[in-house]
């Protein structure tokens, strides 16, 4: 069978470009690992209809429950290979199942790079964030660990201090911190600890303290991640001659989420932009009206 339409991601940019071009009556399938920044959030306290806040993994199961009640595909796997022949786009999974499709959307996400101690996963989007602009808000007051590194942990504070000043920063492994950066956090009285942290203490997702490798800990009601080294997974992309920016970010045209290569789209936290759930649906809807415009124009 040949798709109208492969997506490639499953989280909110992908789900939300299947919703549409099910709602046009496309053929389309999509293919995910399951592996994204959405299935890992505990919750998400921003979104229009959930003042209650949602979490990843039931916005991902009604989307799937959407999509298939659209005719849409879904495959749980994981792409290995993607090409173009003289007039399909074809798509290999590490399974080695083919499939064919007349247009692409890369939905693939980002990459997030941040160590993976006991206590984390439990806690992520609950009271641990990594995105201020979804999650500044939940630091309002509170007493709050930026556990990140060098530079970048810096800048976290800086960025988070607009909603509390009741911060600590600690600099996981000592990493090198800029003498500016060093200077800025003195200035806002931010105590800064070197230190690796081994495992977080937490209850049902409220972290309680950090505790590092030589048994120090310290008591937080909040953490932001901050190491720096997040990257768009752009890899398949790449591979199929899509342009990106100096960080990895595919390039589109901004109306129609259409990439440099004639039929294929990019939408979500591969692009440019604050890595809002709403955005990156938003992105995936937009894709999905000019793929169908698309395909209806190569049909005459």
């Amino acid at each position: 069978m040949k798709y109208d339409c492969i997506i490639i991601g499953g989280g909110p940019a992908g789900l939300q470009a299947a919703v549409q071009l099910g709602r046009y009556m496309r053929s389309v399938l999509i293919v995910d690992a399951g592996s994204g920044r959405s299935s890992a959030c505990r919750k998400y306290s921003n979104l229009l209809g959930f003042p209650e806040g949602v979490s990843g993994d039931i916005l991902r199961r009604r989307g799937l429950k959407h999509i298939e009640a659209l005719g849409v595909t879904h495959v749980e796997e994981e792409v290995s290979r993607v090409h173009k022949s003289f007039t399909d786009f074809i798509v290999q999974t590490r399974k080695d199942r083919v499939y064919k499709g007349k247009s692409l959307l890369f939905a693939t996400g980002i990459q997030d790079a941040y160590p993976y101690v006991p206590g984390l996963q439990e806690c992520l989007g609950v009271s641990v964030y990594i995105c201020p602009d979804c999650d500044g808000y939940e630091v309002k007051g509170k007493r709050t660990a930026v556990w990140g590194r060098g530079d970048p942990g810096a800048d976290m504070v800086d960025t988070i201090y607009y909603w509390t000043r009741d911060i600590i920063y600690v600099n996981h492994g000592a990493f090198p911190l800029s003498a500016e950066k060093r200077r800025g956090l003195e200035d806002k009285e931010i105590p800064v600890y070197e230190a690796v942290v081994t495992d977080l203490i937490q209850h049902h997702g409220q972290i309680q303290s950090l505790r590092s490798s030589t048994g120090e800990s310290w008591a937080v009601e909040k953490i932001f991640l901050a190491f720096g080294g997040s990257r768009p997974r752009t890899e398949l992309a790449y591979s199929l001659g899509v342009i990106q920016d100096d960080k990895g970010h595919v390039l589109v045209e901004p109306r129609t989420k259409m990439t440099n290569i004639e039929g294929v789209w990019a939408a979500g936290d591969i692009l440019m932009h604050s890595q809002l759930v709403s955005t990156a649906a938003a992105d995936g809807a937009q894709a999905a009206v000019w793929i169908h415009k698309w395909l209806h124009r190569q049909s005459f």
